[in-house]
């Protein structure tokens, strides 16, 4: 079905693609026997497919594309599946190059040459393809901005003042401008220590992106890949995360998983209709108020990062599985297709819900079911 341009989506109204995915089998003529785990009831022996695939990029669904290869290679037994979360950029040149079966990227690839570059991500993966490549939305990460400070629980920041921050600008937390919009918190007189992603990254272009639209005069900078503010540079996810947990005054942006297990604090951001805590519900809404551009089902959702929805998280990016329409390679095809429908069933998106994602809205989950039964 062609997906209409821009096209307000409306609001989740429950698990991430859930009710809608009831999803049919690859084929009756598969091997695989194997009685369906209980972690994930959706995956049937006639779901599953044999072979290896080795897939490269997004660190944000790292934890997420790891619970969804363990359950479905214990429902099947016959698939191997190989993940390495090198970041969006290197995830999507691997793909370009043809050195792995499908990409993992936070944002879409691009209809356009980046600055500094001649490149244009759709047209070189079409290519690589010898057919559409298709941008598949999987899971949605919300951007935790993290912190560790001693004795404040409780964080409040607007896009100003995250992009002074990020951009060195403000340098201590004790700054009259964090105090005036966090009134009773007590703020320590101590230096704020900056981490960043250090490696190109999908989740350092989704919150730059968010900068730049909601505080473009304290972040004129264009959204990039590469980071273009201050502090000390840690490769992945993991390792801004583990760096602010172990130093005192620390903040980064890193997806809420990576926030909840390291066990740091999360800001509150206010947009400019009061501060909206981090939870699924809220993202799920900043998501509902997304707009959606791409042809039939190369599927990319524009995130309005300046919202001033009440209640809705705004830093927040969608996890793409890029793949191509038609795989030169029958059996890789037929295993894309089995474990995406996997990946996408509402038992296992229900347990992405437990580590750190958040639902996407109903009106996409339809799409991306007809994008994967289109697969071959």
């Amino acid at each position: 079905m062609k997906i209409q341009s821009h096209r307000r989506i409306t609001s989740v109204t429950g698990i991430a693609l859930a009710g809608t995915l009831a999803l049919t089998a690859c084929g009756s003529d598969n091997n695989a026997t194997t009685t369906p785990a209980a972690s994930n009831a959706t995956t049937t022996a006639a779901d599953c497919a044999t072979g290896t695939l080795n897939a490269e990029g997004s660190s944000a669904q790292k934890n997420a594309i790891e619970q969804a290869i363990t359950d479905f290679q214990t429902a099947c037994p016959g698939a191997t599946l190989n993940y390495n979360p090198t970041g969006s950029g290197a995830g999507i040149k691997q793909f370009i190059a043809g050195q792995v079966d499908f990409a993992g990227s936070d944002s879409a690839l691009k209809d356009a040459a980046s600055a500094g570059s001649t490149t244009i991500e759709q047209a070189a993966a079409d290519k690589t393809c010898g057919s559409p490549a298709w941008n598949l939305p999987m899971v949605t990460g919300p951007i935790a901005v993290a912190f560790n400070l001693k004795g404040v629980d409780k964080l409040v920041l607007t896009p100003a003042v995250t992009a002074k921050i990020f951009a060195g600008a403000i340098t201590k937390w004790n700054d009259p401008a964090i105090a005036a919009i966090n009134s009773g918190v007590k703020l320590p007189a101590e230096a704020i220590k900056v981490f960043f992603r250090s490696d190109e990254s999908g989740t350092t272009e989704n919150f730059t992106k968010y900068l730049h639209a909601a505080a473009a005069a304290d972040w004129p900078a264009d959204p990039a890949k590469k980071w273009s503010g201050k502090g000390e540079g840690k490769e992945k996810s993991a390792g801004v995360a583990n760096a602010v947990k172990s130093t005192e005054g620390g903040i980064t942006y890193a997806e809420w998983s990576y926030a909840k297990d390291n066990k740091l604090g999360i800001a509150s951001i206010d947009n400019g209709a009061g501060a909206v805590e981090l939870t699924g519900e809220t993202v799920g809404k900043a998501v509902g108020i997304a707009t959606q551009s791409g042809n039939g089902n190369n599927i990319k959702l524009k995130l309005d990062y300046a919202t001033k929805e009440a209640g809705a998280y705004p830093i927040l990016l969608v996890t793409y599985e890029i793949v191509c329409s038609k795989a030169k390679d029958p059996a890789k095809a037929k295993l894309v297709k089995a474990f995406l429908k996997s990946f996408a069933a509402p038992a296992e998106q229900t347990k992405l819900q437990d580590i750190g994602y958040a639902p996407l809205p109903t009106s996409v989950q339809s799409k991306v079911a007809a994008a994967i039964d289109a697969l071959n």
